[in-house]
């Protein structure tokens, strides 16, 4: 996996980041929260272990902002914190687990393992973002692998979409697939996409300005 590690304890950044690597993850550390929302916002990760005690911006606020740009990434707190309203505030972010420190390093494997069990998509289905993968046979979207229910209009554009990953859709291929009416006028399908970008958890339609839009193909 391609983790980034947020742990402004430098021992233990350095500790942290030598297992891993040890153990076959590619690991990128930050110590503050500024410097690791520059890392988010020009690189991919699979995982985000974030330290919640930062000198800058708190682990709560970075999560936070990452939800704010629909960037959804599993995500495990290690934090010295132990009262119970932190622990629910960890939770309430989507936080996939909390590790209370101090820990054992392999106790944190088993952690990433479990994520890693969850992120396996079934060979049936097609993945269209970090957590999102849609099964055509039964047109169903998932996210981390469980049903994302849409109305049936917006479950077909996502077929188109996945159809043709990584393929720019143009507004005719729209008309036919979707309304089946060659006098829907462009602005009525950016409006429904419009409508599918904003209940998804992840931003993965991109908008071909004039031309359409496509689903690129995950890393």
């Amino acid at each position: 996996m391609k983790i980034l590690l947020v742990e402004d304890d430098f021992m233990l950044n350095e500790m942290i980041t030598e297992y891993l690597s040890s153990t076959g993850h590619a690991i990128i550390s930050a110590k503050n929260g500024v410097e690791a929302l520059e890392i988010l916002n020009s690189e991919k990760f699979d995982l985000l272990i974030l330290d919640i005690s930062l000198p800058d911006i708190d682990g709560f606020t970075i999560l936070e902002r990452l939800h704010e740009q629909k960037l959804n990434i599993p995500t495990i707190y290690i934090s010295a914190l132990i009262d119970i309203e932190d622990i629910s505030r960890a939770f309430d972010l989507g936080c996939f687990d909390y590790l209370k420190k101090p820990f054992h390093l392999k106790e944190l494997t088993l952690r990433i393992n479990k994520i890693l069990k969850t992120r396996i998509v079934p060979q049936k289905h097609k993945r269209l973002s970090n957590q999102y993968s849609f099964d055509a046979e039964t047109m169903t979207l998932y996210f981390n692998n469980e049903p994302h229910i849409l109305p049936k209009r917006q479950l077909q554009i996502i077929e188109l979409l996945a159809q043709n990953r990584s393929l720019v859709v143009n507004y005719d291929m729209f008309r036919t697939y979707v309304w089946n009416d060659d006098y829907i006028d462009n602005a009525t399908i950016r409006a429904e996409v419009n409508r599918v970008k904003t209940v998804l958890k992840e931003d993965f339609i991109k908008n071909i300005r004039g031309s359409g839009y496509i689903i690129e193909r995950p890393n």
